[in-house]
């Protein structure tokens, strides 16, 4: 649990850091979006909005998840994360990619000049600076908890999407602003407002496909994603380890929070192993290798063969 809560308190100040940005710069570009009449400038308001919400349902996951096993819930609540990271994804794709997307066609129907258009590259500027704090914040934490691992491998294998969640929407955030700043400024250097809606419609289709990769990877964490082949191996060599252990028959794994993994393994003792032996080595392996890797709070063997007289550990 130790290792959870100090896990669980690098995501919040992820998550909180993003909070604070997303939170003045949605007012912002929302007044400068009323006063100037952008549409790229009101679906990144939009954007920055529902970013906002998403932090406060990643807090309310990571809340939730740490709360202590129940009756009914005898494994723990920390499946609850990957719930409401799914929830967020959906909010990505339906308020800010769907949004951005009908907004952008509106103005490509009726385009109309952008007044002010100083003002929404100032919001803009600052828009990337804050936005840019944010994301220096997730990356150095990302890459504190991946070290050595090659980026785009380190979020496909990412247990813990209070990081990569705000990661990801940190980075398409980003990338909607270059593309608003790139529409509005060709929409005024060209005088062709109409362009000012192909770039909301940009950030919508950005939004898209941040939603979509977001949603895969908590499905896959939802449905019983196993732990990281490096942990899985590091287990299998530290059982094998062991001269009473003839070999691992399998080896199961299973996230149920991102720090709080379990595993079931079959073992295949030596075979001039008594019963009461067989137990005794159970109990001492499931020990060390809990002591060992802090991740792996529950692990359940069972050998291959029942001795007369023992019982499956």
């Amino acid at each position: 649990m130790a290792a959870q809560q100090g896990g669980h308190g690098g995501s919040r100040r992820v998550i909180y850091a993003a909070l604070a940005g997303n939170l003045a710069i949605a007012v912002t570009k929302l007044a400068a979006a009323l006063y100037t009449g952008s549409s790229a400038m009101l679906s990144e308001a939009i954007h920055s909005t529902v970013d906002t919400g998403n932090q406060g349902l990643l807090l309310l996951g990571l809340r939730r998840a740490a709360r202590p096993p129940t009756p009914r819930h005898p494994f723990g609540h920390g499946m609850e994360l990957y719930f409401w990271s799914f929830v967020v994804a959906l909010m990505i794709f339906a308020f800010g990619g769907a949004v951005a997307i009908y907004e952008g066609w509106q103005k490509i129907r009726a385009p109309h000049p952008v007044g002010s258009a100083w003002v929404n590259f100032l919001v803009l500027g600052a828009a990337m600076l804050f936005e840019g704090l944010s994301f220096r914040v997730a990356l150095r934490e990302f890459r504190r908890s991946h070290a050595g691992e090659p980026f785009w491998a380190a979020i496909r294998r990412s247990k813990d999407p209070g990081v990569f969640a705000v990661l990801l929407e940190d980075a398409a955030a980003l990338a909607g602003l270059l593309l608003a700043l790139v529409g509005l400024g060709l929409a005024e250097w060209l005088d062709l407002p109409v362009l000012d809606g192909v770039a909301s419609i940009g950030i919508g289709l950005l939004l898209v496909l941040a939603a979509g990769f977001l949603a895969n990877e908590t499905r896959s964490l939802l449905t019983g994603e196993a732990a990281a082949p490096r942990l899985v191996e590091a287990v299998r060599r530290m059982l094998l380890a062991d001269p009473r252990v003839a070999a691992v028959e399998e080896l199961l794994s299973m996230h149920l929070g991102p720090r709080d993994v379990l595993f079931a393994v079959t073992l295949d003792f030596r075979d001039d192993l008594p019963g009461e032996e067989v137990e005794r080595a159970a109990a001492t392996l499931i020990r060390e290798v809990e002591a060992t890797h802090p991740m792996v709070t529950r692990l359940f063997l069972r050998p291959r063969r029942l001795p007369s007289g023992g019982a499956a550990a």
